[in-house]
């Protein structure tokens, strides 16, 4: 058995072992813990930059001119004057038929018109001296007339057997061959002016407005990033009933070996331009249930803001009030950035 003294000193060194225990608890507790890592986030600054709104209209690039060559009468084809795809300049002939009976009626009635003429003034002569009666004389010149008349006929209906090119252009396919019987209902060929492309579209009632003469538009086609310019030079006079719509013809400012007669357009139209439109990517945008918002850079710390967006594209929104020109947006680490924590700017981007 302990005894009384013994007892004592065995309570004093447990109650001194058991405080000394809890000291370190303690210690362990309150000791000093490492901060967390500030994160590094990408961050983009706030820009004023021009903006232009505008729609994007399908269109069909055309030729400037363009017509099918069929001859006024019918007749035999004595001459094929083109090449398929050539170059054919205005006024020359592509086409002659057959017109040797004409040309003999022409000869005859040139002979009767010189005949016709030394009579005539004859006739003249012998008014003067009062030879013959006025009756007479006018009844020659009219027979001159006639027959001068009667080679105007002639003349015209042998121009109709030459088929010219009204301007110059390149040629098409030809379906004819020599030898060949036509009539006006035959298409010869297809003349079109390539040097210079007009554009065709059509834009909505409400924006018809927007369309005058001289108005400055832009087009893409498929394939090709640039966009090309063309310039509004007619719109038709009323907007249709049935599509709400109204023709527009533009041509095109510029020559390239990318554009071509048929192809497909996006007609770019601009609606408003804004000169200091504030854009930031479109990643930096959190989407909410009662609108949207960003996380802003302020003084060190993540600060989420409201914002109202405008205008979007691809890449970009426009900002018309939430932001300021040189705020920062932060553009990465988005999910894991809680509003008032502390961040660091990794790399910094601006417009």
């Amino acid at each position: 058995m302990f005894s009384p003294k013994k007892a004592i000193v065995f309570l004093l060194s447990l109650f001194i072992i058991t405080g000394s225990c809890n000291q370190n608890k303690a210690d362990n507790n309150y000791a000093p813990r490492t901060p967390p890592p500030v994160a590094k986030i990408d961050g983009y600054i706030v820009g004023a930059e021009v903006l232009s709104n505008k729609i994007e209209i399908p269109g069909t690039l055309e030729p400037f001119e363009e017509t099918n060559i069929q001859p006024e009468i019918s007749g035999k084809v004595t001459g094929i004057f083109f090449n398929e795809g050539a170059t054919v300049n205005k006024g020359s002939v592509m086409v002659k038929l057959y017109d040797a009976d004409l040309q003999a009626q022409l000869k005859k009635i040139q002979v009767q018109l010189a005949i016709s003429k030394k009579t005539e003034e004859r006739q003249g002569e012998l008014l003067k001296i009062n030879g013959i009666s006025q009756q007479d004389y006018d009844l020659s010149l009219l027979a001159f007339k006639n027959l001068q008349a009667d080679i105007d006929i002639l003349q015209t209906e042998i121009s109709k057997t030459s088929l010219v090119a009204p301007f110059t252009g390149k040629a098409g396919l030809r379906n004819i061959s020599m030898g060949a019987y036509i009539n006006p209902q035959t298409i010869v060929t297809t003349i079109r002016m390539l040097n210079q492309l007009k554009l065709q579209f059509t834009v909505p009632e409400r924006y018809s407005s927007k369309m005058s003469a001289g108005g400055k538009i832009q087009f893409k086609i498929d394939g090709v990033a640039t966009a090309f310019p063309a310039t509004v030079i007619a719109t038709e006079n009323n907007v249709a009933l049935d599509t709400r719509s109204m023709k527009v013809k533009a041509v095109v400012n510029i020559q390239s070996n990318r554009l071509y007669a048929g192809s497909f357009a996006k007609v770019q139209i601009p609606i408003s331009t804004n000169e200091a439109a504030l854009m930031i990517p479109t990643q930096a945008i959190i989407p909410q249930a009662r609108g949207k918002k960003v996380m802003a850079y302020r003084n060190g710390l993540a600060s989420l803001e409201t914002v109202t967006t405008g205008v979007r594209d691809t890449s970009m929104v426009e900002i018309t009030s939430g932001l300021k020109a040189g705020d920062t947006v932060l553009i990465s680490g988005l999910l894991t950035t809680k509003p008032k924590s502390k961040i660091s700017l990794n790399t910094i981007r601006s417009h």
